[in-house]
């Protein structure tokens, strides 16, 4: 067991609550947007929230046990669960409805700006507890998107920004796999590496790859969906020139 100290585990505690409680607020704005009124918007955020909180809870006791430490693709396992979950969910009707609402590429960059902590990787390596060919990219790619959100979100409000969303959510989906990649190989002995990613199995860090992430790049690939239908609108939907094509 590694025994980070309590500013790390803050900083941890920070992205992973904070993002998925980000996500809940734009979801409700969102709701708003979409028309769908308050309680209704209220109701949506609150059941988004609950389940987040729900698997944060769960993840956690996951971790505490050992679950992700036993083995890599327990892990990876969690990850791609979530991920896919996340996923399966923007086609509930309602949903759906809130996500096609104008302005949800903006909204939706909001919550990475959470993502400056990922400087934690840089602190933990520096602490001499991961190695730097995995915390140099993860941690100096989350800081970059971090930063480049708010940005970004702006330009998008304000009507603009279309192709600089484009490769904000590219560059972060990019900077995500690259870092599981790494923490993949190092685990498998792939990569020889010293100091070993086994933090990376174990609390607070193991809530980064399992709760954080996979709500990271949901809202990456929602977000790219949402901006290729702005110009490439479908059979059906606004903008397109025959929207009562079949």
């Amino acid at each position: 067991m590694y025994d980070l100290p309590s500013y790390v585990w803050a900083l941890v505690l920070i992205g992973v609550i904070g993002i998925p409680a980000a996500t809940s607020v734009m979801l409700y704005r969102g709701a708003e947007v979409a028309g769908l009124g308050r309680r209704t918007a209220a109701g949506i955020a609150a059941a988004a929230a609950t389940v987040f909180g729900g698997w944060i809870v769960a993840s956690s006791l996951l971790a505490r046990t050992g679950v992700y430490h036993r083995g890599i693709g327990l892990g990876l396992l969690a990850f791609a669960v979530v991920l896919l979950g996340l996923l399966a969910a923007t086609r509930i009707p309602t949903v759906a409805r809130i996500l096609a609402a104008p302005g949800t590429p903006a909204r939706l960059a909001v919550p990475h700006t959470l993502r400056v902590v990922g400087v934690v990787f840089l602190v933990v390596m520096a602490l001499g507890k991961l190695p730097a060919v995995f915390a140099l990219p993860a941690g100096l790619g989350d800081l970059a998107i971090g930063l480049a959100a708010p940005l970004v979100a702006r330009r998008l409000a304000h009507g603009g920004g279309h192709a600089m969303a484009v490769r904000f959510n590219r560059l972060g989906i990019l900077d995500l796999a690259v870092a599981v990649t790494i923490a993949f190989l190092a685990n498998l002995n792939s990569l020889a590496v010293t100091p070993s990613t086994e933090p990376l199995t174990l609390l607070p860090l193991a809530l980064v790859a399992t709760v954080a992430v996979p709500l990271a790049i949901a809202l990456h690939v929602v977000s790219l969906r949402r901006l290729h239908l702005a110009t490439h609108p479908e059979p059906g939907q606004p903008g397109h020139p025959f929207p009562n094509a079949a």
